[in-house]
C-alpha cells in the first residue's frame, strides 16, 4: 500500500502562506486525516467539520462529513469520515479536497495531493510545516452567520428566552414583510 502526501494550506487573510505536508496511507480514513490536520495546526478538534472533494478550480463537490446528519434520509448515501478511505475518493493524481472546520468560524483548508511514495507510514505523519499557524481562537465568528439582534426586550421573553405571545399573534408577527 503506498503512502500519499498532501499539502494542507490554511486559507487566511495573512500575507504569509501557512501550510503543512502530511503523509498517510492511502487506506487511512478521513477521520485520521482530520485528526492529523488538527494536530498539525494545534487546534482543539472539538468542532464539526467536513471534507469536500474538489477540482482544479476549488469547487466543492461531494461531502464527507464527521457524523451522519442525514436524519434517516436514504435518498443518497452520505459519506462519513470514519468509514471512508482516502483511496475511495482519489479520482486523479493531483486530487484536491476542501476541509471546513468549525462551521461558525469557517476555518478553510485547501488540500492537494502532492506525491505518492512506496513506503507506507504506520500512522499519519506531519513531514513539513511552513508559516506561523494562527491560534484557533484568533478567528471571529463568520459575520454572515451571526444572529441578528431584534427589538424584543427581556420582558417579552419567557424563562427560556422565547418570545411571549400570551395575547396572541398580531398580523405583523405572522408576516413581518407586509
Amino acid at each position: 500500500m503506498p503512502g500519499i502526501k498532501f499539502r494542507v494550506l490554511l486559507d487566511t487573510s495573512q500575507k504569509e502562506e501557512v501550510f503543512c505536508d502530511i503523509l498517510l496511507s492511502i487506506d487511512d480514513h478521513f477521520e485520521s486525516f482530520l485528526n492529523a490536520i488538527i494536530q498539525a495546526y494545534e487546534f482543539k478538534g472539538d468542532q464539526m467539520s467536513s471534507f469536500y472533494v474538489s477540482n482544479e478550480t476549488w469547487d466543492k463537490g461531494e461531502e464527507i462529513s464527521l457524523m451522519d446528519v442525514s436524519f434517516g434520509e436514504t435518498e443518497a448515501q452520505q459519506k462519513i469520515m470514519s468509514s471512508t478511505s482516502i483511496r475511495e475518493m482519489i479520482e486523479e493524481p493531483s486530487q484536491k479536497f476542501i476541509l471546513v472546520y468549525d462551521f461558525l468560524k469557517m476555518w478553510i483548508f485547501l488540500i492537494e495531493c502532492i506525491g505518492v511514495q512506496e513506503e507506507t507510514p504506520e500512522r499519519p505523519t506531519l513531514v513539513l510545516s511552513v508559516g506561523n499557524k494562527p491560534k484557533e481562537d484568533s478567528k471571529e465568528l463568520d459575520e454572515d452567520l451571526q444572529m441578528p439582534v431584534d427589538d424584543a426586550t427581556d420582558e417579552d421573553e419567557d424563562e427560556f428566552g422565547f418570545q411571549d405571545f400570551e395575547d396572541g399573534f398580531s398580523e405583523e408577527d405572522l408576516n413581518p414583510y407586509i
